[in-house]
């Protein structure tokens, strides 16, 4: 393999696939090695030593900056200190009786193989609102990325630029159509029009709301699925991409700089600075995953570097920097694994069919890169479940929840502390949608009413079978009331349907009775085995996940969080989780992406999805897309398939097959005839159905697959090969 190793290029291999790369070594050079977990993994060191001594070497020239240190002072710009390299910035048009009016603090930036892609600037304060709205018509931009909140740690960083509804700004009307929000992003698409013109224009604003106040992300998970949002939104012919994040109100962060100076990188003071950081690495980012799926290589350094030449600053500190490395190797290593929901049923099959050669799947591969990259628990990222007054709240010490994702429990009880077993995750539209915890020990049962009344949640969903030897009890009342702790849980009412019991719960807070009772449903699913790994009827946990949605929608507005919990707050709740958050990506987004999902959760909680079995058994489900509903009613009826030995998936492997039913967007039906994930290694396949025990010969298999793969709009239903 060549290596470049005086321009800085590393070779990641045809990407997206998982292949060789070449890596900063712990000396800091260039060499072969494996993208591997250890890479990942070992990013404190590559901090010390490889990529700090390259971020060290870096060199930044300073073009002229003439014109910008000429603007008029009536020109508002508390960054004034903060140069504009005059070959780069951006110009506006002249304002009649106004010679000065074209100045802006923003810059061109270069794009992969793209001249002036990016316009890099700082966050719009309140006198430069018009100017920004100005430079968006005059640059044709169809996008705006802003990598920073309104408000952090009490300082603005940004005004809000934009409308709820109409606003004029200067000449230019922006009309909002529709705000789309996601756990860590929200999407605003205007209609903008100019005055004196006919023509209207759609623009998006893409919001990441999830850059933490200090540092940057733990990690790069939810910026690689924005920036590839980005991607994909914004219409090829459209002028340059817009990227601020915020503006410093504060003590002059650049110091003056002469024309021709070298300085060395990262020598400010890492304070943050007008559209440079974060909006660096946005750029960054986006400009080496093109790279890398072009050519095969990444450049990083010589990346940031010409970044730099066009504006100063962009990667500002040594922490984004390395930020910016450890998100292109998560890129790299599990590739965009994103898929159209009409492109989902026969892709499916292609994933989870056996190569003969390898005894592996695509499925299999995916889980195994899962795994690699899957954050390492350290001890001091879990102190709090550690401290000995807690251990006796844990099933296990070897499943304890993040510091950071813990959730402190709030309401008073005796001398109990606030630390319970649980972790708050998000959804894929909601932040911190789920709390996910482990059944209350007999010790902690008050804990967790504590946990539903403080954390406003809604529902809870219980997900593993009752167990004296486990000490799994029943923790709730049975049509009465009881007081656990300060929290009184009134039973109101119950039904069973299938699989499933439905209760519902009145509680409050006796210490607080000003607080008013809350309404809980409590979802207990009875068709889930111990001894399995996923359950045997897919369609009564759908049930499940349906009904959950029906009472946000109908009661708490979407608002209330849920408690999801099996025996040790894991692989089954981690697996619900997942089902939930891909379905919402399925009605938003119209994309499966399971990996992605799976990710996120497990950088919260490693033990989310748990297992894979080698071997995948034939798979009952296949997916029909055969129409948009305009309401969810259709959906109770639309799933018919019998229940009984529904062959088992693996988790990750069930998550699939279960998302072929969108509950709102998309209609599915199951059918006998699509046979997914048969050993093809074999000659024979032994598959057990409902009526019995049969063996089918593989060719038969497939070829009962590819006749039903090829009728999407109108599936007939086999009996295991027979027509």
């Amino acid at each position: 393999m060549e290596l470049l190793e005086q321009e800085g290029a590393q070779n990641v291999g045809p990407f997206p696939t998982h292949t060789q790369a070449t890596l900063p070594l712990d000396n800091g050079t260039l060499g072969d090695a494996q993208l591997s977990p250890a890479h990942l993994l070992q990013t404190p060191a590559l901090k010390s030593a490889g990529l700090a001594s390259r971020c060290g070497d870096m060199q930044r020239y300073v073009h002229s900056y003439l014109d910008s240190e000429l603007s008029p002072s009536s020109q508002p710009d508390p960054t004034r200190v903060f140069r504009l390299h005059d070959h780069s910035r951006v110009r506006l048009l002249v304002l009649d009786g106004d010679p000065h009016s074209d100045y802006i603090n923003a810059n061109y930036i270069d794009g992969y193989h793209r001249p002036r892609h990016y316009i890099a600037t700082q966050g719009p304060m309140q006198e430069t609102v018009k100017d920004f709205w100005r430079m968006i018509w005059q640059e044709n931009s169809a996008s705006i990325v802003m990598v920073t909140n309104l408000v952090e740690v009490g300082r603005v960083k940004c005004v809000r630029y934009w409308p709820d509804d109409t606003e004029v700004y200067g000449d230019i009307k922006v009309t909002l159509i529709e705000t789309e929000p996601l756990a860590e992003y929200v999407i605003r698409t205007f209609t903008v029009q100019k005055k004196g013109y006919h023509e209207i224009r759609e623009l998006r604003l893409f919001h990441f709301t999830s850059w933490p106040d200090h540092g940057v992300p733990c990690y790069a998970t939810g910026l690689l699925g924005f920036v590839r949002q980005v991607k994909f939104l914004n219409p090829p012919e459209a002028g340059p991409i817009v990227v601020h994040c915020s503006v410093t109100m504060g003590q002059p962060i650049v110091q003056t700089l002469h024309a021709g100076d070298l300085i060395p990188a990262l020598a400010v003071p890492c304070q943050s600075s007008a559209g440079a950081g974060r909006t660096g690495c946005f750029i960054a980012i986006d400009t080496m995953l093109d790279m890398a799926e072009n050519e095969g290589v990444v450049d990083i350094f010589n990346c940031v570097r010409e970044l730099r030449a066009q504006r100063v600053n962009l990667v500002q500190t040594e922490e984004q920097y390395v930020f910016v490395h450890d998100a292109i190797l998560e890129a790299c290593l599990c590739g965009n694994t994103a898929i159209p929901v009409c492109e989902f049923r026969s892709l499916y099959y292609n994933i989870s069919r056996l190569d003969p050669q390898t005894n592996s799947s695509q499925i299999k591969d995916e889980f195994q890169t899962l795994n690699i990259v899957t954050p390492r628990v350290r001890p001091e990222d879990c102190s709090i479940g550690l401290l000995p007054r807690n251990h006796d709240k844990n099933r296990s010490m070897d499943v304890l929840p993040l510091d950071r994702c813990l959730p402190f429990l709030i309401s008073v009880d005796g001398e109990s502390s606030n630390y319970i077993n649980a972790a708050l995750m998000d959804s894929h539209k909601q932040p911190a949608a789920f709390v996910v915890t482990q059944h209350p020990l007999p010790n902690t049962v008050a804990d967790f009413w504590r946990l539903v009344f403080d954390y406003n949640c809604s529902s809870v969903v219980m997900l593993n079978e009752m167990d004296t030897a486990q000490l799994c009890m029943q923790y709730w009342p049975e049509k009465t009331s009881g007081c656990y702790g300060p929290i009184q849980v009134e039973f109101v009412s119950a039904d069973i349907d299938e699989d499933i019991i439905h209760r519902i719960f009145r509680i409050c807070n006796m210490a607080r009775p000003q607080d008013g009772y809350r309404i809980v449903q409590h979802l207990q699913y009875i068709g889930w085995p111990a001894y399995r790994d996923t359950p045997p009827s897919k369609r009564s946990l759908l049930k499940v996940v349906r009904r959950l949605e029906k009472w946000q929608e109908q009661y708490d507005g979407r608002e209330g969080r849920t408690v999801v919990h099996c025996l040790n707050g894991g692989g089954r709740s981690g697996t619900f989780c997942a089902i939930c958050s891909v379905c919402e990506m399925i009605q938003q987004q119209n994309i499966i992406d399971v990996f992605h999902i799976v990710k996120t959760l497990r950088n919260n909680k490693s033990n989310m999805v748990e297992t894979l079995c080698v071997n995948l058994m034939a798979s009952r489900l296949c997916g029909c897309w055969e129409r948009r509903l305009g309401s969810t009613s259709q959906w109770d009826g639309d799933v018919s398939a019998p229940q009984q030995n529904e062959w088992s998936h693996p988790p990750l492997a069930c998550i699939w097959s279960l998302l072929l039913l969108d509950r709102q967007a998309i209609s599915t039906k199951l059918s006998h005839g699509a046979i997914m994930g048969f050993p093809l290694n074999s000659t024979e396949t032994d598959i057990f159905t409902s009526t019995g025990h049969m063996t089918l010969h593989e060719t038969k298999v497939s070829t009962l697959f590819a006749a039903s793969a090829v009728n999407p709009n109108g599936l007939h239903v086999y009996s295991l090969g027979v027509r």
